[in-house]
């Protein structure tokens, strides 16, 4: 109230008309005053009529910036001026562009990504299809010429069929996820059992590969409030991620260390790596480097990105650290009981 020019206007006006009435009434006082009470008069009139062009000016301002904004411009933002009142609105107005602004940023991103997306599964998916239809075709042909080049175009099919399903499968997880399908089901589990029963798993592939197994748990009980399930997955994903690409380095290390707060899983290999450029972006959706780990070797490009949705869903996080065949480590932490 006190910084309404209007109110202070209006005021004067009914000082100025109170004036002018009495001296209506006192005749002797009409020649000393009335005119320069005519005269203050009309200076607040004056001044009425400028404050109000300017006001429509600076609204006609607004609804310019305003239009701009909403045919997408959003790098619009409004003009401050000596009206408190009236720039409180404005810094209103100018934070919801910005808001509008993070919103396009985030949608030009979103459709960028769904383009590459899209673009990885079509590959993905019409590769294998066109080299098993034509290993069919010669099936069909009877190209093989004996019997054991036959068994071995349909290991061949039997192995890239398998391989699709299970990329189509990965797939379908990651739309559950994205959807929220998938319910967790919180309960006290030990985590270094699961631990211990994920890395049973995955003794044969190890064994194939020549890998040495360097394993740090705990004999004592690591207790946590998660998901057994999805945290099984998580530690499956991230093993077979180790033995996929780091198979190089024959040593596969697992090790789950404690910290005030949380217990955290370390999974590492002494392969290959990745590269620095390629680290910001391995939990990426079908996101593959250029590099040692890339299309390849047969990956879905979706295994590292399930496994950040379920450890973040288990309200825990995940990191990787790679230096080039020293070593490579995929850690995730969830917080104790």
């Amino acid at each position: 109230m006190k910084n309404d020019k209007m109110m202070v206007l209006i005021v004067l006006q009914i000082i100025v008309l109170t004036g002018l009435l009495i001296i209506d009434l006192n005749q002797q006082m009409e020649d000393v005053l009335k005119w320069p009470l005519v005269i203050a008069l009309w200076m607040i009139a004056i001044t009425f009529l400028l404050m109000r062009l300017r006001h429509l000016t600076q609204r006609k301002q607004i609804n310019t910036a305003l239009k701009r904004a909403i045919n997408g411009n959003l790098k619009t933002r409004l003009l401050a001026n000596q009206d408190q009142g009236f720039n409180e609105s404005i810094f209103l107005i100018n934070g919801l562009i910005e808001q509008m602004e993070k919103v396009q940023i985030e949608s030009i991103k979103s459709q960028e990504e769904r383009k590459r997306i899209l673009s990885s599964i079509s590959h993905d998916i019409r590769t294998p299809l066109t080299s098993i239809i034509g290993y069919i075709d010669a099936l069909k042909d009877d190209i093989a010429s004996s019997e054991e080049e036959k068994r071995e175009y349909l290991e061949i099919i039997s192995r890239k069929s398998i391989g699709l399903k299970h990329f189509l499968d990965e797939l379908f997880n990651m739309a559950k996820i994205d959807a929220n399908e998938i319910s967790l089901k919180e309960e006290r589990i030990d985590f270094a059992e699961i631990t211990r029963e994920s890395i049973i798993e995955f003794l044969p592939d190890l064994k194939k590969e020549g890998m040495e197994l360097d394993v740090q748990i705990p004999e004592k009980h690591c207790f946590i409030m998660a998901d057994r399930l999805s945290l099984m997955r998580v530690i499956s994903n991230l093993i077979k991620n180790a033995v996929q690409y780091g198979n190089e380095g024959k040593v596969l290390g697992i090790e789950l260390t404690e910290t005030a707060q949380e217990y955290q899983l370390l999974i590492w290999d002494r392969g290959p790596g990745i590269r620095n450029a390629d680290l910001g972006n391995v939990f990426e959706r079908m996101y593959r480097g250029d590099q040692s780990r890339n299309h390849l070797h047969g990956g879905s490009g979706l295994g590292l990105a399930i496994a950040k949705a379920l450890v973040e869903k288990n309200h825990g996080r995940i990191w990787v650290e790679s230096t080039p065949w020293e070593k490579t480590t995929f850690g995730f932490s969830i917080p104790k009981q």
